[in-house]
Formats: C-alpha cells, sequence, structure tokens
C-alpha cells in the first residue's frame, strides 16, 4: 500500500524532466520508506532499480548486467556481466548517446543501498565521481544513489571530502510520515483516537507499520510484534545502532538515559558516566541519526548558542521499546510478557500525550489553519512553567499558544486561563505583539468553553479537526 509522498514524488518527477543529466542523492534511516517511494517513482517510465547487499562486488556487478541486459534487450551483455563500474558507464553511454528522452522522462538508474557498495570497495565513490565527469553528465540519464546508513551517505556522497562532492544536482532526505499520512495508511473508519495511539507508538515509519496487524488489537499486536523474541520489531534498536556505529552500546546508553527521563545534559553525564567531550559527540551522531533531538525553546534568539536546551528521543517507537523491551530483556527472553504488558498500559497514556503535542503542532503548520503563517513552532518553558506548543511570525509580530490535552474529559474555561496566565510570562515580540489562543481536547470542550472561545476567537480543536 502506498500513500502520501507526494512532494517527494513532485521533487523526483521534475528532476528527471530536468533538461539536463541528474545525479541524485536520495537518504533517510532504515524502514523509512526509500525503496517504496523509488519503486513507486520509477513505476511506467525507463529505468532500472538495482539494490545492493553485502555479495562480492562481482556479483553486484553480474546483477547490474542482468538488469541493464534485460532492461536494453541486450543478452550479451546480460549473460558476460561487467569487470567494474566503468564498463557499466560505457554501456550506459553505447545505449544512451545521442538518443532522445523517451517518454516519460529521460531513463532512471537507481542504486539503492550505495553504502554497501562503498563497504565493499572503499574506491566506489571515486569510480562514480570518475563515470559522471566523463561519461554519465552528458547522457539522457538520472542517477539515483539511495542509502539508509546517515553516515555512510553523508560522508561519501554530500560531504566536501567526498569524491562526489559537487556533483549532485539535487539531495532529498526522506522522512517519517506525518500524522496526516498515517491517516491515509489506516482502515476507514479508525477514530482519531485510535490512529494517534498507533502513531504515539509507532511514528511514522512506514516499515513499523507494516509489522502490525491492524484488523487485531494493539495491545495484540505489541504482545505478539513487539515483545515476542524473533519478531521483527523485538530487537530493532540495537540492529539499527549496530548497523550505523562502531560503539552501540555506549550510544544505547545514551538513548536509555533520555528514555528515563535523563533530558538535560548534565543529567544524561550523570546516568551513563561518559566524559562530556565525547557525550557531545555521542549526541551529535544521535541527532544526525534522526533517533535524537535538541529541543530550546521556541522564542530562543540564537537557538544553537542556548544553555536551555533538552534532549528527547525523536522516534516514538524506540521509547516505546525502552519502556516495554529494553527493561524486560530477561522476562521477555523466557516468555513472560505480563511485567511488559503491564509497563505498556502504564506508559501509553504518556506516549499518547506527548505524540498529541506532535499532532497539535502539525496542524498549526498547516496553511490557513493559524490566522498567521507560523514561521517557528515548538515548546516553550522556563522554571516557572511551560506551554505545549508556541508558533511564531517575527515579520507580523504574532504569537499562537496552544495547550494540549489528551484527557477524555471535556476542557473547561479553567485551562484557557492557565494557558493565558502562562502566556504572560512569554518573552517575545514588540510590546504590542499580537496574541492567538488555541486548545487541542480529545474529550472535546464544555459548552461554555465553546461559548467563549466563539467570542474571543479561541481557536479548539478536537482530536485535530478544528470545531471553532
Amino acid at each position: 500500500m502506498f500513500v502520501d509522498r507526494r512532494s517527494e514524488l513532485a521533487w523526483l518527477e521534475a528532476r528527471r524532466c530536468a533538461p539536463d543529466a541528474q545525479l541524485l542523492v536520495v537518504y533517510g534511516k532504515r524502514r523509512v520508506g526509500k525503496t517504496a517511494l523509488l519503486r513507486e517513482f520509477i513505476r511506467g517510465g525507463p529505468a532500472v532499480y538495482c539494490l545492493a547487499d553485502r555479495r562480492p562486488g562481482r556479483e553486484q556487478l553480474r546483477e547490474v548486467a542482468a538488469r541493464l541486459g534485460a532492461h536494453f534487450g541486450d543478452a550479451f551483455v546480460a549473460e558476460k556481466g561487467f569487470a567494474n563500474w566503468l564498463e557499466v558507464f560505457e554501456f550506459l553511454r553505447t545505449r544512451l548517446a545521442g538518443r532522445p528522452r523517451r517518454r516519460g522522462g529521460r531513463f532512471v538508474l537507481v542504486l539503492d543501498e550505495f553504502p554497501y557498495l562503498v563497504e565493499n570497495d572503499s574506491a566506489t565513490p571515486s569510480l562514480f565521481q570518475k563515470g559522471w565527469d566523463e561519461t554519465l553528465a552528458r547522457l539522457p540519464l538520472c542517477l539515483v544513489l539511495c542509502g539508509s546508513s546517515v553516515a555512510v551517505m553523508e560522508s561519501e556522497a554530500l560531504s566536501a571530502r567526498s569524491p562526489l562532492f559537487g556533483r549532485r544536482t539535487g539531495d532529498l532526505v526522506v522522512r517519517p510520515f506525518d500524522f496526516a499520512a498515517v491517516r491515509e495508511y489506516v482502515p476507514a473508519g479508525w477514530s482519531f483516537e485510535r490512529t494517534a495511539t498507533l502513531y504515539a507508538m509507532l511514528g511514522g515509519m512506514p516499515g513499523y507499520l507494516r509489522q502490525f496487524d491492524l484488523a487485531r488489537s494493539l495491545e495484540w499486536n505489541v504482545r505478539e510484534r513487539l515483545l515476542a523474541p524473533g519478531a521483527f520489531l523485538f530487537r530493532e534498536v540495537e540492529f539499527l545502532l549496530k548497523e550505523e556505529l562502531r560503539e552501540p552500546r555506549s550510544y544505547l546508553a545514551v538513548l536509555r538515559a533520555i528514555a528515563q527521563g535523563r533530558r538535560r545534559f548534565g543529567e544524561i553525564v550523570n546516568d551513563t558516566g561518559l566524559e562530556k567531550n565525547v557525550l557531545h559527540k555521542y549526541l551529535h551522531v544521535l541527532e544526525r541519526l534522526q533517533l535524537m533531538e535538541r529541543e530550546v525553546p521556541v522564542t530562543e534568539r540564537a537557538p544553537e548558542r542556548s544553555k536551555r536546551s533538552l534532549y528527547r528521543l525523536a522516534d516514538p517507537f524506540v521509547a516505546l521499546w525502552f519502556a516495554c523491551v529494553h527493561a524486560f530483556h530477561s522476562d521477555l527472553e523466557l516468555g513472560e510478557t505480563g511485567p511488559a504488558l503491564r509497563r505498556f498500559r502504564e506508559v501509553l497514556p504518556h506516549l499518547a500525550g506527548a505524540a498529541y503535542e506532535r499532532i497539535a503542532a502539525e496542524v498549526l503548520r498547516r496553511p490557513g489553519t493559524a490566522p498567521a503563517r507560523l514561521e517557528r513552532v515548538g515548546r516553550w518553558w522556563d522554571a516557572s512553567g511551560e506551554v505545549d506548543v508556541v508558533g511564531v511570525n517575527e515579520e507580523q509580530n504574532a504569537i499562537l499558544f496552544a495547550e494540549v490535552k489528551w484527557s477524555g474529559r471535556p476542557l473547561g474555561t479553567n485551562v484557557l486561563e492557565g494557558l493565558r496566565a502562562a502566556a504572560a510570562r512569554v518573552v517575545w515580540g514588540r510590546p504590542d505583539r499580537r496574541e492567538v489562543f488555541a486548545l487541542f481536547g480529545r474529550g472535546g470542550f464544555t459548552p461554555e468553553l465553546r461559548r467563549v472561545a466563539k467570542r474571543e476567537h479561541v481557536l479548539l480543536f478536537e482530536g485535530d479537526r478544528r470545531v471553532v
């Protein structure tokens, strides 16, 4: 089932139809749906897709030859194979040079999991640089290098030290689905509450969503698809770290500390015992891998220099995994799921509440939702309290404050009064700033609050749907 990815497909299609040869770098963490995106992109057009793996280089080249030979009707090449990548590029020159672009755009060659090619032969980026400079850049070709190892793709295809630096004509980071896309994915008729709960557990990762049987209860899926040894998701976080990092245990300790609520730098140092300079490096790497994110109050003028930073897990599934799998690993290996399931029931409301804040921020970013376009959206806090979601527009001197409640009870006017009091402590903008207030409530709102909201132009959202 393919959903969403409209902007990504439009980006790829525009480059397939560009006047010049294209060298595109597409990357993102594992399970995010890069392969599905690229297969959808090449469907119906002139293209060849090749998936690299850890086989010896000669076998990989043999598969490339078989696929290119089949596409171009060259049985000899399909049988003989290629000795090296330069022969691949020369073959493409003989088949594409001087030919007009076919219907559907230029010919597309997708090399998925490019990092495995580099792992097999560290000279691969240099060979591709030579091939691009001498041959491919003059062909009606769109070459796509794709990879799940973010570190390798950045170092071997994007960094200034890479032989390919300056050759790429575009790069695309594929990110998890947002909540709107998850709504497209789940069966018709699912409620906001059930969809948001699924999103709180798995985030927007297509690879994780595919593991759940959505015809069954979410708790059944947790028991059978997450807590069962041998299940795809059981060792997923450990697998991700081993694939990307040389010292996975130290990084696992950092993520565990954050998952357990150690969100300040000093707290993580004390919990892990790591030296400060080492922890700085680990946090930077985890942020680059989209497993962790550094958060500062959205009103900070220089966020990169802010001393008010907190750290949180970027992937909801990682939080669920630490709470329900990592903490009960020994019990689960023995087939005892009871303690882990009890913990799941305890933490789920907290995970859902955090997910609801992310959903609210997403809703408020949508064009036309807020009275002013929000340039930045995030949380705000100081020693006296916090505001769940704050959005700002510097040019219009406008600021939006939102309170987000996962509670199933209708929200009353006291919630709005509390939000106004918290907003008064937020120092931002010019004295005549325009303030907008919004409330998100899973359980709706009291009639009195609805009357006040209409009179005072307060935005009310039940679930993710605006009602006032």
